[in-house]
């Protein structure tokens, strides 16, 4: 019985080193039953401060508080074992004190097209002997995206740091261990920059150049800790000069003269007489917060071979990587001086060539132009692409195995969730909801990696946030891009429709489920890990967010006036008017409006604030009645009567009684067979049509529902080979033509928030209460399935079920942590408490085998068999 996980605050997986909290929380995660974990921490200075935690989830701070730069190794054992874990390293961050300003290789830049990146570099000697230096630290950010080396070896495997954030308030700072790589003699620091977020162009009808300042520069502090604990910041006296990439753009690509390079160019001995001194900008001019990442970095977390190679027509060479990605190629050239390969990217194939028109304005094109030194190793730094295909142009002579390789890059989040069942193409679906959230989680959640715009779309990780939070552990870079909204939110309350908002013509007005995002990601990361902190620190954001919208309803709860996005992409709307949904907009704005008041109402009363959660629970009560009084008749029949309407009505308990659910429950049923369980939702009702259908007292419809593969469905598209989810239920048509929209994306997450429902109801894995301290294990068998299975890495432990059907037998199989309680729900509805540990129940069904869609009843008592 040992440690198996140790982590800080609610980001784990992320590094513990530079962080801003001086009483960071410890989480633990033991194996076996312990209830108790002894810590020891081992500061620099060499005293070791121990003490015993009765818990094991987010434990305060139990030393004394870090200063800046201070740190030490932490190591916990189960309480009363000698069994200590390995050391973890946390550190303190500079807490403000810098002492470098901003340097600058270029302070203006034309807009004509995309601009070339630089190198910088700085030689420096180390002001005592190698041997006595006990650490060495480089702190950085940048206007830009930049990339470290150390005396000819890169810093770390950071790709487009520091990230996207709200540059004007926020700036993340890298911080950099490098005592391995100084030397005793001449050192050099050097620095690969470019424009990236900060003032390259983004943004979509059109896009905007320099949007956050017209510099694109570098902020590097050195600093070396002698053994007897002297610190020394090393001063550096910045030079440029061009860097091999000539052109590049997160949306246009990247160019590279490798004939450009300058060999040796970061280490000691190169001779730099040609380059410019850097400009200094003094970091006083500039007011954004310099602060620690929350997340891990965005890296290359997979590396891809082509799974079918194919000539075309001209000469140039395809290759499909069987899988959609975020990401660039990495090639293998060899060619004579001079001689430029053209790297051509898309999602999909239309008539025989790349489906480009979805790209818009974002050309995806790299070109490596060789310097003839044989062969040669080429992978595009500062830009990125969405793609499943690739096209080699001017490939010189034959291609060889391995010569070309996809590099699939995101935020390197650790992997929480799994699912799995029966029926492949469920699986199939399964796993490229888990690919576009991979693929659109590059620092921040965006709607899309490939087209003119990918960015931070608040309503659609508002629905998909449930999602996310099962999959993978997002909650650090959440806890960023909350920061954002909340730094960027205006005055009033109005939350912007994307974050980091880009001002390049979208409306901007309150806009319901869009704007909610305020509150309603913030409350299932505290679902997810039990977090009182979150809620806290959001708290501000998420209430004016909700006065805003009683005020913009004069207080009467009725939201009908303004711009409004309604149910986004419902599947009837005009390919050039997604907009236009069949279900009443005023409805949704209302709806949602109760959603999020009675949010806040709950989350006032968790952090203790009687007086807000009255305020907001009558806020709620208003809205309430002025929905039933616009949308409802007496008996249950709802305005717009679509299924989106009421799933909406069932799921957020909107009906002033269970005669109206009922009544309403049993229109849904009608209109979703009289629609032959095609989907009719779009981005409001889709995430919840299955559960408002399970609602309405039918497993069965919602079976049907979810395995329907006919256009429009969600297995219509892995039918069609997808291996992400679509932005539109007919992204790509049946006769394999794309969507004649303007507006088509191949990979976007949000109508993929059905695999929550995959994990809750089909597998029957779901919290019963905040960080899953108790479990409900509820599997709902059916659809033809014969087992299903999921598992979540929590905070608490690895919660897993497993069930099988086999003829009248259905046996279940579930784990529960030692530090949860469990109950496990039967479909009669019959219920049993389950200790911690593994356990297997076997229970018969008397339904008809050999209907796969006939409910199941006539439970016979279970027996456990504990393992």
């Amino acid at each position: 019985m040992g440690i198996a996980d140790i982590w800080l605050e609610n980001r784990r997986g992320a590094s513990a080193l530079g962080i801003d909290e001086d009483r960071p929380r410890l989480s633990v995660l033991a194996e076996g039953d312990a209830c108790a974990v002894d810590l020891a921490f081992t500061r620099d200075d060499g005293v070791v401060e121990t003490d015993t935690a009765h818990e094991l989830h987010l434990i305060d701070w139990p030393f004394a508080p870090l200063g800046a730069r201070a740190g030490g190794t932490l190591r916990a054992a189960v309480a009363g074992s000698a069994d200590w874990s390995e050391p973890v390293r946390i550190e303190a961050g500079l807490g403000g004190d810098w002492r470098a300003d901003f340097v600058s290789p270029s302070v203006s830049a034309p807009t004509d097209g995309p601009r070339p990146a630089y190198l910088l570099r700085a030689a420096f000697t180390l002001p005592v002997p190698a041997a006595e230096v006990a650490r060495a630290r480089v702190y950085a950010t940048a206007h830009g995206v930049y990339e470290l080396e150390l005396n000819g070896a890169p810093v770390a495997d950071d790709r487009l740091a520091p990230g996207w954030t709200s540059y004007g308030h926020r700036l993340r700072c890298q911080t950099h261990d490098v005592t391995a790589a100084l030397r005793d003699s001449q050192n050099v620091v050097g620095a690969w920059l470019a424009d990236g977020w900060y003032r390259g162009h983004i943004g979509f009808d059109g896009g905007l150049w320099d949007i956050y300042g017209s510099d694109v520069a570098l902020l590097a502090q050195l600093e070396v800790t002698t053994h007897a604990g002297d610190l020394h910041v090393v001063p550096l006296d910045w030079r440029w000069a061009p860097a091999p990439i000539t052109a590049v753009g997160l949306y246009e690509g990247e160019t590279y003269d490798a004939r450009a390079e300058q060999a040796g160019w970061s280490a000691p001995g190169f001779d730099d007489a040609g380059w410019e001194p850097a400009t200094v900008l003094p970091r006083a001019r500039f007011g954004a917060t310099i602060e620690a990442p929350t997340a891990q970095p965005v890296r290359i977390t997979e590396v891809l071979r082509p799974v079918a190679v194919t000539p075309q027509p001209g000469g140039r060479i395809r290759l499909d990587f069987g899988q959609n990605i975020s990401g660039v190629l990495r090639i293998r050239v060899r060619a004579e001086a001079g001689h430029t390969v053209t790297l051509h990217h898309a999602e999909v194939i239309e008539d025989g060539a790349l489906g480009i028109r979805p790209l818009r304005a974002a050309t995806s094109v790299d070109a490596y132009t060789a310097a003839g030194r044989g062969e040669e190793i080429y992978a595009p730094r500062f830009t990125i692409h969405g793609f499943q295909y690739a096209e080699l142009e001017n490939w010189p002579g034959e291609l060889r195995d391995g010569d070309v390789e996809a590099l699939v890059i995101h935020t390197g989040m650790r992997r929480t969730g799994w699912f799995s069942s029966s029926n492949p193409a469920l699986d199939r679906l399964h796993e490229n909801v888990v690919w576009s959230m991979r693929d659109n989680f590059v620092d921040l959640p965006t709607d899309c990696p490939q087209r003119d715009e990918r960015v931070g779309w608040t309503g659609d990780i508002q629905v998909f946030a449930p999602t996310a939070l099962r999959l993978f552990a997002a909650h650090g870079t959440l806890t960023g891009w909350l920061r954002d909204l909340a730094a960027e939110q205006r005055a009033d309350g109005h939350v912007n429709q994307f974050v980091p908002w880009v001002e390049c013509g979208f409306p901007n007005f309150p806009t319901a489920a869009w704007g909610d995002a305020a509150v309603v990601v913030p409350w299932e990361m505290y679902r997810s890990d039990g977090d009182l902190r979150v809620l806290a620190d959001q708290w501000d954001s998420m209430r004016a967010w909700v006065d805003l919208v009683d005020r913009l309803t004069d207080h009467t709860g009725l939201w009908n006036e303004g711009f409004q996005l309604g149910d986004w992409l419902d599947p009837a709307a005009p390919p050039d008017s997604p907009g236009d949904s069949h279900t009443d907009k005023s409805l949704v704005a209302t709806a949602y409006h109760v959603k999020t008041a009675r949010i806040v109402a709950d989350a006032a009363d968790l952090l203790g604030r009687a007086a807000d959660a009255e305020r907001y629970r009558a806020i709620a009560a208003r809205a309430t009645t002025a929905f039933q009084r616009e949308f409802l008749s007496p008996s249950g029949r709802v305005v717009s009567d679509t299924p989106t309407s009421i799933a909406v009505s069932l799921v957020f308990d909107l009906f002033a009684d269970a005669g109206q659910a009922e009544r309403a429950g049993k229109r849904l049923l009608e209109l979703v067979g009289q629609g032959g369980f095609h989907i009719s939702t779009g981005f409001v009702g889709t995430p919840i049509i299955c559960d408002a259908l399970v609602m309405a007292g039918s497993m069965d419809y919602a079976y049907h529902l979810l395995l329907q593969d006919e256009l429009p469905s969600w297995l219509y598209p892995v039918s069609m080979g997808a291996t992400t989810i679509w932005e539109r239920w007919d992204s790509m048509l049946p006769d394999g033509s794309i969507n004649p929209g303007d507006m088509t994306s191949f990979n976007h997450y949000a109508l993929g928030a059905v695999a929550d429902f995959l994990h809750r109801v089909v597998a029957g894995l779901a919290p019963a209460a905040p960080g899953w301290e108790r479990i409900r294990f509820e599997p709902r068998p059916g659809g033809g399935l014969t087992h299903a299975q999921a598992r979540f890495d929590s905070v608490r432990g690895t919660v897993a079920i497993a069930w099988r059907r086999e003829g009248e037998e259905l046996s279940i199989d579930v784990e529960v942590p030692a530090s949860a309680s469990a109950v496990l729900v039967l479909p009669d509805g019959e219920q049993f408490d389950v200790a911690p540990g593994i356990h297997s129940f076997r229970a018969s069904v008397r339904s008809a085998a050999d209907d796969p869609a006939a409910p199941f009843f006539g439970w016979r008592r279970p027996e456990p068999q504990s393992a």
